[in-house]
């Protein structure tokens, strides 16, 4: 028995609660994950994981033994890491997910640039605006652009971007701009779903952060269909300046409420848990890091 094998395979089934999921995030058979936890279970001489036909769920002595494992199997990554981290160069595949838009605007490039410069890297790039769950869907990273981080995540900042209240110059006309935040109910707005609290929009009044509520007939999911809505009058959007920027310089669309700031959205890389991160993903972190730090509108600080 390989036995830093069935401790990764033991700690996958932990965490995604299926062997058949383990053995399909890894394109093996069922069996194998099996047989290496079964293995496991024998050399211990106890039950790891309870099997029923409904679900699986950890022992008592899966439960202490699962902290352990993750212990070690992070040390074992940690020291192959550092003794070749001199010479190692960033090889292997990453599966990340990156937001739509920003991701085919922004990040496409950067991420062409990264796999030319480390032709041993391969990407499995999965575009989503939804927030993945990067352990069941077996991510190694993801790129997220949010106010605010969910309480537990791993991540590390990137970079930041503004975001701007904009609607098109004929619904202005129509309907007369609003002069503060709080006539925003009385607009129609257009929300993105995407937050914690759509109906809610968060200001800098008097240089602190206020929550205003919004009136919305048309929600949506991605930032750039709502975009496309403004500019065909439908209303006000909140939305990032990379976004926007291409219709307020087309006159398209037009800034307002220029005295109230929206609050600043963070770009983030999130990482699937608090284990080592692998040489290749810390590499690539790096990269855009450091790509993001060279251009103004995403600076870090």
């Amino acid at each position: 028995m390989d036995r830093l094998e069935a401790m990764r395979q033991f700690v996958r089934v932990a965490e995604l609660g299926s062997f058949s999921a383990v053995a399909q995030q890894q394109g093996i058979a069922r069996s194998i994950v099996t047989r290496h936890v079964a293995a496991l279970e024998s050399h211990l001489g106890t039950q790891l994981i309870a099997r029923s036909t409904r679900r699986l769920s950890l022992t008592s002595a899966g439960n202490d033994y699962l902290e352990k494992c993750r212990v070690i199997l992070n040390l074992v990554e940690a020291a192959e890491s550092g003794a070749a981290a001199e010479r190692q160069v960033p090889r292997g595949r990453i599966r990340l997910s990156i937001p739509l838009t920003y991701g085919r605007r922004y990040l496409g490039p950067l991420l062409l640039e990264f796999v030319r410069l480390y032709p041993e890297v391969s990407l499995d790039v999965d575009f989503m605006d939804r927030r993945s769950n990067l352990i069941e869907e077996g991510m190694d990273l993801a790129v997220r652009i949010t106010m605010q981080l969910e309480p537990g995540t791993v991540a590390r900042r990137l970079g930041k971007t503004r975001l701007l209240v904009v609607a098109s110059p004929e619904y202005l006309g129509r309907h007369g701009e609003p002069r503060h935040p709080e006539e925003l109910i009385h607009h129609e707005c257009l929300a993105y779903t995407g937050t914690s609290n759509p109906g809610h929009w968060e200001f800098f009044v008097d240089g602190r952060p206020q929550s205003f509520p919004i009136r919305s007939r048309l929600q949506a999911n991605n930032g750039e269909a709502l975009v496309d809505a403004a500019i065909a009058g439908f209303g006000i959007a909140a939305g990032p300046e990379f976004m926007v920027d291409r219709a307020l310089s087309a006159g398209q669309l037009r800034q307002t409420l220029t005295q109230h700031a929206l609050a600043v959205a963070g770009i983030y890389g999130v990482l699937p848990s608090h284990r080592h991160v692998p040489h290749r993903v810390r590499a690539l972190l790096d990269f855009i890091a450091e790509r993001l730090a060279q251009s103004p509108a995403y600076h870090t600080a």
